[in-house]
């Protein structure tokens, strides 16, 4: 028998229902995103190799996945659009029967509001130089001409019938653009959930591999997206979006950034979205796959963190493996 009592924390350990009882952070269903991709023109589903059970959608599929997990309990998504052409202005982007236009269509023609759709407003995936934005004659981001096409991106998803439109192109302005477009189209009623502390990640290479995106040229996104040492930096960005009408704000990736997360949840009375980003999840599947770790325990344990730090709401691409964990 030990000299020492039992301290009051260890007798509350004791089982997993007196641990579930006294926990301080609790994960629930209603706290998943789950981050969806459809491509124009596709048939069947196909999968990512960098993203083991994450796949490119067709139309149909993409309403199968989504009527599986509201069966879950998990009723908000992310649309990613993969266009069938680029350009150089990214113009499949703003057009009324654009990949996302349609498939948000689709999607509220079919759920109603039962499901929030969330809409990705960005230039990387539909230009064919992979930037966020339009550039100039010296190959540099010209920032305030792709506010103009941020602006009519959001009318047209907006009119599409998106729930909240989230600009993750990290443009200065951005959201302030947005709010005077969606307003000049009577939209505005509708939230925005801007990409405000979005760092210059090592960890998005998966999703690169999924929407088909690459650089032109071999370059990066540093100029316009956050430095990985800074901090002070993100708590300017997010207090100015939030100054332009940001109604929510996010941090990408979301691991390395806890501190991030927190920061900004006890500094600024908005929601604080977090990304848990692609490769953070292609890790925890290529590490369970060699037998390394037990893949959900460690999801479970790395949602739980975001949430802990102080998240409300966290978009990951294990939603649906972990709505089915949590409702057993």
């Amino acid at each position: 028998m030990s000299s020492f009592p039992l301290t009051r924390m260890r007798r509350m350990r004791r089982t997993s229902q007196l641990r579930a009882l006294v926990a301080e952070t609790q994960l629930v269903v209603q706290d998943l995103v789950a981050p969806l991709f459809v491509r124009e023109g596709l048939e069947s589903l196909v999968e990512i190799p960098s993203l083991p059970g994450v796949f490119q959608h067709s139309i149909s599929s993409l309403l199968e996945e989504i009527q599986y997990l509201v069966s879950l309990g998990v009723n908000a998504v992310t649309l990613f659009g993969i266009p069938a052409e680029k350009d150089g202005q990214g113009s499949c982007a703003w057009e009324q029967d654009g990949v996302i236009q349609v498939a948000t269509k689709a999607i509220k023609d079919n759920f109603g509001d039962q499901v929030v759709v969330i809409t990705d407003l960005c230039l990387d995936e539909y230009i064919s130089h992979g930037h966020c934005g339009i550039l100039d004659n010296h190959g540099q981001v010209d920032n305030d001409a792709t506010l103009e096409v941020y602006k009519k991106i959001a009318q047209t998803q907006a009119q599409a019938g998106s729930d909240i439109i989230a600009p993750s192109g990290m443009m200065d302005g951005q959201v302030l653009a947005i709010r005077k477009g969606l307003d000049e189209v009577g939209f505005s009623n509708l939230p925005i959930l801007a990409y405000s502390a979005k760092y210059a990640s090592s960890l998005y290479g998966p999703f690169r591999d999924a929407v088909n995106v690459e650089v032109q040229g071999g370059g990066d996104r540093k100029g316009y997206q956050q430095d990985y040492k800074n901090s002070k930096e993100a708590m300017i960005e997010i207090e100015l979006d939030i100054q332009e009408g940001a109604d929510m704000v996010m941090v990408k990736p979301a691991l390395a950034y806890l501190d991030i997360i927190s920061k900004a949840s006890h500094r600024f009375d908005v929601p604080v979205a977090a990304y848990h980003v692609s490769g953070e999840y292609a890790m925890i599947k290529a590490a369970a796959e060699r037998g390394w770790i037990d893949g959900l325990a460690v999801t479970l344990e790395h949602l739980g963190a975001i949430k802990r730090a102080g998240a409300s709401f966290i978009l990951t691409y294990s939603a649906s493996e972990v709505a089915e964990a949590l409702g057993e």
